[in-house]
C-alpha cells in the first residue's frame, strides 16, 4: 500500500486537515492517509492551550470517519517521541508498504528544529503541502538549504514510489485556510465538548502493536 503520514498536535483535528488529506491522496495516488496523532510534540512543550491527548484522538477520530483516513494512537503506544523514531518503527512493522511524509508548508520554516530531519528525509520522501501565507517563508526555509538539490517535479507526484530517498516536492493543492490556532482562539475549551464516549471505545477495540494498522 501507498501511505501518506500527516503528524502533528491535532489540537484539535479540523477540516483542512481532512481537506488537505484528501487532496494530497489524490495527488500522490494514496492507498491511505495515517494521521499520526502526537501525545506530546516536543517543540511545544508546556503550551498552556494543549488540550488532553485522548481528547485530540478523539478529535481526529470523527473528522477521519467516512475516508480512507486512520487517527492513530501510534507514538503513544510505540513509545516514540520524534519523528525519524516513528518513522523508522512504522517502516520495521509494516515493510511491504511504501510511506511519504506529509508536511504542511507552515511547518517547513522550523523542519530544521526536528531531531535528525536529514535522517528522516533520508527514510521517506517528503510532500510539502501548501497553506495560505507561508509561501515566501517555507521557500526560504533553513532545511531547503540542503533539501533543495533533492526537489522533484510537481508533475511527477504520482511516481514517489519509484524515487530514492532524500526526495521532496511541493503540491500545489487548492488551500484551505482553516486553522487549529483559529479554532483555539475562538472556543479554548473545545475538548471539554468532546463526547468522553471514545476513549473508552478506542480503548475496547485495541489490538495488540503488531497485529493492528496504526
Amino acid at each position: 500500500m501507498r501511505i501518506g503520514l500527516l503528524g502533528g498536535s491535532f489540537n484539535p483535528a479540523h477540516g483542512g486537515h481532512r481537506h488537505i488529506s484528501l487532496q494530497a491522496m489524490r495527488a500522490l495516488a494514496l492507498d491511505e492517509v495515517w494521521w499520526v496523532v502526537s501525545p506530546g510534540n516536543p517543540l511545544k512543550q508546556g503550551a498552556e492551550d494543549m488540550a488532553p491527548f485522548e481528547a485530540r484522538l478523539a478529535s481526529a477520530e470523527r473528522l477521519a470517519r467516512g475516508a480512507r483516513i486512520r487517527a492513530s494512537d501510534f507514538e503513544a503506544r510505540a513509545g516514540t517521541r520524534f519523528t525519524i523514531d516513528t518513522v523508522k518503527r512504522l517502516k520495521q512493522l509494516y515493510p511491504q508498504h511504501s510511506f511519504i511524509w506529509l508536511l504542511g508548508s507552515d511547518i517547513l520554516p522550523n523542519f530544521h528544529k526536528w531531531r535528525d530531519w536529514r535522517g528522516l528525509a533520508r527514510e521517506v520522501p517528503i510532500a510539502v503541502i501548501r497553506r495560505p501565507g507561508y509561501d515566501s517563508a517555507a521557500r526560504a526555509a533553513r532545511a531547503l538549504g540542503w533539501l533543495r538539490r533533492f526537489v522533484h517535479p510537481s508533475g511527477q507526484a504520482k511516481h514517489w514510489t519509484e524515487w530514492s530517498a532524500p526526495a521532496i516536492l511541493f503540491l500545489r493543492l487548492p488551500p484551505d485556510p482553516t486553522s487549529a490556532t483559529a479554532i483555539r482562539a475562538q472556543d479554548p475549551n473545545w475538548y471539554r465538548r468532546s463526547s468522553p464516549l471514545a476513549k473508552h471505545s478506542r480503548a475496547a477495540r485495541r489490538a495488540p502493536l503488531r497485529q493492528e494498522t496504526p
